[in-house]
């Protein structure tokens, strides 16, 4: 038997050592235990202790792709309030939305939207300074304003009275194609869009026209992966960085090795680009002293621009603004022109559609165009048409998730106190589906907005499709007109239904990391929805229904 003999330097090093595992097992205890759940103002506030601990439980429901399902989850379980990171809060309550999202609130947008930056410079989206926000607005406000789309002399009324007869001439033209209405709808808000930032000489598009080119713009928008780069770029977001500016050698290995969460090019790439080359485009006819294009949001920018007047505003930074408007037009408009047809069209919603086509058949003559659709100002009058959109905006949001904001000092909302950089938001997923507000709140009914279903009143309080406050989307006019005017003139025209092969499924669109779509059906088919169009002169039109 042998005997081993630990000399008292060794235990004395053996002790030392036990410390300091001892300090270190503490301090991790404290950060990661004690600190988020139990040494923090926020452990009152109520839900998962996982959610609670770790930013990366909050993370995974990401990466699944079913972050706003979850958190609505939550606030199902824990009530209005709810804990989802150790330094972030979900609401959902009305009082809650005031204090974050109402005007002159102070809260101010986190760097989750620095991943919108557009050429490396913010944009109207992108500023988190009150201040800087503000100013950029006002610069672009009176061009968004609802005045200038139903104004003549402006550019949106003649641009999408323009497009939304190419729409028409489409569906007769290229009809197998048009019926796929995700892609022909996105080409409508293409060209939309381009046309008003850009105007018609230097970036317009002509998607739903025919060019091909152009039609191609929105197949980076259709790539899956898209997702899974906004996660990246979101969460491990210097990583993400690191990975996309390696050349050479290295970029071959990352490349080959798989790690790019989305290949090169990556998303928006051809988008941005067009964006760039129209900007730089717009920019040397107007040094060069030529004839540009007169009311587009590009050349009230160039105005300023030239002006002297603050705040001040170079090449790139025009570029970035009107690329991040490029974007924002795209989906948003068209993801709820589908929804719209699609719920139109579902034969358990019939009578709906007839009630909207009773109602756009009678716009006299007179309040249409030469092509016979209703010209933008006879849409935006139409009570049950606005319905059916307020309806779908609140069903099917195209921007449904968190929108996060914090504040530089401690505050109070709803009774909890909120320390100072604590990551709060809201969603309209939530908001939207709250069945004391809107009773049913599933069921796609557009007869809740004629005061039919439920309390109007409180029904417009809790409706958050644009959000609100002085961050409130500036496109709603926008936005609105071409829905209005686009739909006014196929329910004029048209009768519409689903494809055999579209029956209880659901079409689905990517927001962020996520995918959105009707829940109540079983199945989900992305980024695609067939819709039949048949002209009422080829058969008796539905019998009108009163309204």
């Amino acid at each position: 038997m042998s005997l081993i003999f630990t000399s008292s330097s060794e235990l004395s090093q053996l002790s030392f050592l036990a410390a300091i595992a001892g300090v270190f097992l503490t301090a991790i205890i404290y950060r990661f235990l004690y600190q988020p759940l139990f040494g923090t103002p926020l452990r009152k506030i109520p839900g998962s202790k996982a959610f609670a601990a770790s930013k990366w439980r909050l993370a995974y429901e990401d990466y699944k792709g079913i972050r706003t399902q979850s958190i609505h989850a939550l606030h199902k379980s824990y009530g209005t309030a709810v804990r989802v990171g150790p330094n972030e809060v979900s609401f959902s309550s009305l009082t809650a939305l005031r204090t974050i999202y109402g005007a002159g609130s102070g809260f101010e947008r986190t760097d989750f939207y620095r991943m919108f930056d557009v050429y490396g410079r913010q944009n109207l989206f992108t500023f988190a300074e009150v201040k800087k926000h503000a100013e950029r607005k006002k610069l672009l406000a009176h061009a968004y304003s609802k005045s200038a789309m139903l104004s003549p002399n402006a550019i949106a009324k003649p641009l999408i009275e323009r497009n939304v007869q190419a729409y028409m001439e489409l569906l007769d033209r290229e009809k197998s194609v048009a019926e796929e209405i995700f892609q022909s709808l996105h080409w409508f808000s293409l060209d939309s869009i381009t046309g008003f930032i850009y105007g018609d000489n230097y970036g317009g598009t002509d998607a739903v026209r025919g060019n091909e080119d152009h039609r191609r713009l929105i197949n980076d928008i259709i790539d899956p992966s898209r997702r899974q780069l906004s996660w990246y770029a979101v969460h491990l977001g210097g990583y993400t960085k690191w990975l996309y500016s390696r050349t050479g050698f290295l970029e071959k290995l990352v490349t080959g090795l798989g790690m790019l969460p989305m290949q090169k090019p990556a998303t928006y790439t051809g988008i941005r680009s067009h964006a760039y080359k129209s900007s730089t485009a717009f920019e040397l006819a107007a040094s060069d002293k030529s004839p540009v294009e007169a009311l587009s949001i590009m050349e009230k920018l160039w105005k300023h621009a030239t002006s002297g007047k603050a705040p001040h505003l170079d090449s790139l930074d025009m570029a970035s603004e009107l690329a991040d408007h490029f974007l924002a037009g795209i989906d948003t408009t068209s993801d709820t022109l589908m929804f719209a047809l699609w719920a139109l069209s579902r034969q358990e919603n019939q009578q709906y559609q007839e009630k909207l086509i009773a109602e756009v058949l009678r716009v006299s003559k007179a309040d249409c165009n030469e092509d016979g659709n209703p010209t933008v100002e006879a849409a935006d009058k139409l009570p049950y048409l606005d319905a059916v959109i307020k309806e779908t905006l609140r069903l099917y949001a195209p921007l449904p998730a968190s929108e996060p904001r914090s504040l530089p000092v401690d505050t109070t909302i709803d009774g909890y106190l909120i320390p100072a950089d604590t990551v709060v938001s809201m969603s309209p997923y939530t908001l939207h589906r709250n069945p004391d507000v809107f009773p049913e709140p599933l069921k796609f009914k557009p007869e809740r907005w004629l005061g039919e279903c439920g309390d109007l009143v409180e029904m417009k309080k809790w409706f958050w499709a644009f959000s609100s406050g002085g961050r409130m989307c500036i496109g709603i006019h926008l936005a609105m007109a071409e829905m209005t005017t686009l739909l006014a003139a196929i329910y004029r025209r048209y009768t519409t239904s689903e494809y055999e092969r579209q029956r209880d499924i659901s079409p689905g669109v990517t927001s962020r990391f996520e995918v959105f779509y009707d829940e109540t059906l079983p199945k989900m088919e992305e980024h695609e929805c067939w819709i039949e169009f048949k002209k009422q002169n080829a058969q008796s039109p539905p019998k009108a229904q009163s309204l």
